[in-house]
């Protein structure tokens, strides 16, 4: 069994196929491709990172994975708004999207702080 409990790596694995279903209405100019392969990169990186986390041999490594997974969720909201900005795609169809990242950038960071917590309390090494 792994250190994460709940359905968040189901969850992470839901938004990097939504965010790979999003990149396949962009138009296909440098615009949509660039903008995708950002995009792209970032959402499927946090379920990546989260898998990676769950595997960690120490507390220090689990905390550094899933603050890897929480910037890799904030860079996906950003190319989010870069997609509405651009034109690339609806505020309406990024929305739900939108939502789900803040909310993972939520979670992990509240699980960075409180791992970071405990390892200073312990006096584990890092």
């Amino acid at each position: 069994m792994g250190r994460l409990h709940g359905d968040l790596q189901a969850r992470a694995l839901d938004l990097a196929v939504a965010v790979v279903e999003l990149t396949d209405g962009f138009p296909g100019n440098t615009k949509g491709w660039e903008i995708g392969r950002q995009l792209i990169r970032a959402g499927t990186s946090i379920g990546a990172n989260l898998c990676e986390a769950d595997h960690a041999l120490t507390d220090a490594d689990f905390a550094h994975k899933a603050s890897i997974a929480r910037k890799e969720a904030a860079e996906t909201a950003y190319w989010l708004k870069v997609c509405v900005r651009a034109r690339i795609a609806s505020g309406d169809s990024v929305a739900g999207l939108a939502a789900e990242v803040d909310e993972f950038v939520r979670i992990l960071s509240a699980m960075v702080r409180k791992t970071q917590s405990y390892i200073s309390r312990s006096g584990a090494r890092r």
